[in-house]
């Protein structure tokens, strides 16, 4: 059996996606920027996929701006919103995904904020009184607040953070990326001015996101010289990642209730049989529960063991695919920001399993009974 449980790094891509972009891999090649006919068939696809994800979102489609990807979308709020409104300070947390921690800082050593972290406990979960302190001592401020951990799956009160935000008249962008296509957002109910899409997150192809842009708030643009994107984003479009985008989205939307029925089973069980298996496992953040994480993530935290230095590679060796944290820092010699800001043991092993609408029952308890088999040969750490 050869099994991946990294769904949270990205998904594979769902036939039905597939299908709707090959026309515009084959077929239909025209540069939506052209009048003729060919570009404006191709033109017309786009702006139905705007309308597609606008209305899933209840946005306009006039606020859904077109981007490669999460992260760019992260860049965009951040630096259009500093550099643009004029704001002089922002707020974060150190559990952040480095698209948002790493921009930021880097606003903050070109001297054009003053950054400040809201605190949170050993769990991960925000401190929001401290957040209110914060946005007390200057309340126009850009805030960015992930809606769920991309390591630990903690999930965060956006709704909560929103209404402090608008008392404070802040701006408030949130990191959508991991929950995007996997929970119901309504942007008509929820007081941020950003929010962020990636499609591979949700069973759509890689090399394109979109950013939710409220409207009347403008920004500058973050990459120039062309006006496609109402010259919010210059640059041809990535036509057949847009339409492979909407599709995606769509999809998730139509099955999201039967998904993550299916899904939260499968984690349920990880829960249990990693309990009954291996002595001393604990699960990271608020991972384990099922009301306060993201029902596709969950963080394991194992027992002290010579083992754990190759851990991920004995996996993989035995055909389990996971990661030990993000993923975009999964083959770096640093360890996981998140897991230190939570001051994690150094000694134990961190598996993050991420689980999409096609993993099974079976996958789950090949994976547990591989690793369970590892930790039954090794002596614990003493």
């Amino acid at each position: 059996m050869n099994v991946y449980f990294d769904n949270a790094a990205t998904t594979p891509l769902d036939p039905e996606v597939l299908d709707a972009m090959l026309p515009f891999m084959r077929d239909h090649f025209g540069n939506p920027s052209s009048i003729h006919g060919h570009g404006r068939q191709v033109r017309a696809a786009i702006e139905n996929a705007r309308k597609t994800i606008a209305h899933l979102i209840n946005a306009a489609p006039a606020e859904i701006v077109f981007t490669s990807c999460g992260t760019e979308a992260d860049n965009y709020a951040a630096f259009g919103s500093v550099r643009t409104l004029g704001l002089k300070h922002a707020i974060t947390s150190p559990l952040e995904h480095h698209a948002v921690l790493h921009t930021l800082q880097a606003l903050q050593k070109a001297g054009d904020i003053q950054l400040s972290y809201v605190r949170h406990d050993t769990q991960g979960r925000f401190d929001l009184a401290h957040l209110e302190e914060l946005l007390a001592t200057q309340p126009r401020t850009f805030v960015s607040l992930m809606h769920a951990n991309n390591e630990i799956g903690n999930l965060n009160d956006i709704v909560a953070i929103g209404e402090l935000c608008a008392q404070h008249n802040a701006v408030f962008h949130t990191d959508t990326v991991q929950t995007m296509g996997h929970y119901p957002h309504n942007v008509q109910q929820l007081k941020a001015n950003f929010l962020v899409g990636s499609a591979h997150k949700f069973h759509g192809p890689k090399g394109i996101g979109f950013l939710y842009r409220r409207s009347g708030l403008l920004v500058d643009a973050l990459i120039h010289g062309g006006s496609q994107e109402r010259n919010q984003r210059a640059g041809t479009e990535n036509v057949y990642g847009i339409i492979g985008l909407a599709k995606a989205l769509e999809i998730a939307y139509r099955d999201m209730a039967a998904h993550q029925r299916h899904i939260q089973g499968l984690k349920d069980r990880f829960i249990n049989k990693l309990r009954a298996e291996i002595e001393g496992v604990e699960f990271n953040g608020t991972s384990a529960e099922a009301d306060q994480s993201l029902y596709t993530v969950l963080s394991v935290s194992l027992p002290p063991s010579e083992l754990n230095e190759m851990l991920l590679f004995n996996l993989d060796i035995n055909k389990v695919s996971v990661s030990g944290g993000s993923a975009c820092t999964s083959g770096a010699n640093a360890g996981s920001h998140v897991l230190s800001a939570l001051n994690v043991d150094p000694d134990r092993g961190t598996i993050r399993f991420s689980m999409s609408k096609y993993n099974t029952t079976e996958e789950v308890d090949y994976a547990v009974e591989q690793l369970a088999k590892m930790y039954r040969r090794q002596p614990l750490k003493i």
